[in-house]
Order: C-alpha cells, then structure tokens, then sequence
C-alpha cells in the first residue's frame, strides 16, 4: 500500500511539472513527444537510432485495432526533447521504465528496432515484471570479435586524432556519427561499445527475433548470437533488410500477430 501510494506521488509529481530526480534525471512526460491509439492489452514501440515513432506507421495501424498502441521518440529523437547530457543504454533503460508508469501502461508486450532492441533487452534484464513479451527486429547490442582490418582502422583513427582531430573524424566516423551533435557523439560512444548478450541472459520474457534476410547492418550471425543468450527466444527470418518491418510490413505484422497470440 505504501508503494502503491509512493509511486501515485511521483506519478503527480512528474504529470505537473515536479522534478522526479533519480540518477541525476528528470522525467517528465512533457519531455516525451508519443501516441497512443485503440483499446486492449497494451502495446509499446520503440524505434531505432536516428529514427523516431512514425517508422512504425503500419504496424500503428494495423495493431491499433487489436491493442492499445503507444509508441514513443527516445530523448533525443524525433519530437522528445534533446539530451542534455550523455545517455547510455542503462540510462534509456531507467528513463523508459518511468515513462511506461508515467504512461500508465500494464506490462506492454514490446515491438523493438535495432537501438529500440537495447533499449528494451537492457528494461527487461532490470526488471521481468515490466514487460510481457518482446518481439526484436534488426536487433543491435551484440559485438562480435572483431578482426585485424577494424584494430588497425581504430588504430590510424587515434593516430590521427591527435593531430588533426576533425580529419580524423570525417575520415573514419560513420555519415551517422558526423551528423549528431556534442553530447549525442558522446551518447553514441557509450551505446554502440555496450554488448548486451550478458543482459539478453537475464531476460525471462519470451522473445521473438524477427531477421530480415539481407540486414547488413545487424546480420543473421547476431541475431543467432542473441537468440543463443535469450533462455526463452525463437528466431524467424523474413524477406527485406534492417527495415524489414516497413519493407515488408504485412509479413511482419503477421509473423508478430502470431506470436502475441501464441
């Protein structure tokens, strides 16, 4: 009763402006741009880096007349307000497990893309009552080992760095990394050299891997590395690339129907 009572305090407090601190953040709901659409079991998306909540349009749309549909913008991204300091995984994982309260969501099954899948693999290792089921797509998080071509890349990069540092960084950074600014560089450091396949260990929630057949950007050996870490996961490849979801959207939407049903 005490924490029911608690948790209904921070609740109001976030809902009308009071600051909510727990490591160093603040949630507020009005930080967060997010829709919600139909009626039922509720269901949350979660979108990819350099995405927003509006790449999942077809499976709003289609699943929205069935579930309760909430998608959201990470901070950062799409509508949600910027970072104002440097998130890591771990620091996504708290900031999504206030706002589904804030939400008032009951444990949502999730739909997940690429960083969307770090996000929700790292909630879930947290806390196993939060969500039902997860259904990951283009999944990042795991760092295979790495051959002697990327050493000597990193190595040059240093080099380089310490002498012309903004060579340094459009030679060798990604076209996605030269766009972020300041503190999202810094974000983007802490996230992509997280490997989660010790997190995907401790997730208890039955898991769906849906791999599109020419993803390039997270590839079929992922995806197997992740579905050997989950205790509970199946693993179905579909037609399309990292997008599959939006390439193929129907055989997606059919494929997730399916296990959500299950």
């Amino acid at each position: 009763m005490k924490n029911s009572v608690f948790h209904e305090l921070i609740c109001f407090a976030n809902r009308y402006g009071i600051n909510k601190k727990g490591d160093g953040a603040t949630v507020r709901l009005s930080d967060v741009s997010f829709l919600q659409k139909g009626k039922g079991q509720d269901l949350l998306f979660l979108h990819g880096y350099m995405s927003s909540k509006e790449a999942f349009a077809r499976q709003i749309a289609y699943f929205s007349r069935f579930y309760r549909v909430t998608a959201i913008d990470f901070l950062g991204f799409g509508k949600s307000k910027p970072l104002d300091a440097p998130f890591s995984v771990g620091d996504y994982a708290a900031w999504l497990n206030e706002v589904t309260f804030l939400l008032r969501l009951q444990k949502p099954s999730v739909v997940a893309h690429s960083f969307g899948c770090r996000v929700a693999i790292k909630a879930a290792a947290q806390d196993n009552s939060l969500f039902n089921k997860l259904i990951l797509t283009g999944a990042a998080g795991v760092i295979l080992r790495r051959g002697f071509g990327y050493h000597m890349k990193v190595g040059a990069y240093r080099l380089v760095k310490r002498f012309a540092p903004k060579f340094a960084e459009r030679k060798f950074g990604s076209a996605e990394y030269r766009t972020l600014s300041p503190v999202m560089k810094e974000s983007y450091k802490k996230i992509v050299n997280e490997d989660l396949r010790g997190c995907a260990q401790k997730v208890k929630n039955p898991v769906l891997i849906i791999q599109g057949r020419e993803d390039t950007v997270t590839p079929m050996k992922e995806a197997q590395a992740y579905l050997a870490s989950f205790p509970c996961a199946a693993l179905r490849v579909m037609d399309g690339g990292h997008f599959a979801f939006a390439e193929k959207a129907l055989a997606f939407n059919l494929i997730t129907e399916e296990f959500l049903y299950d």
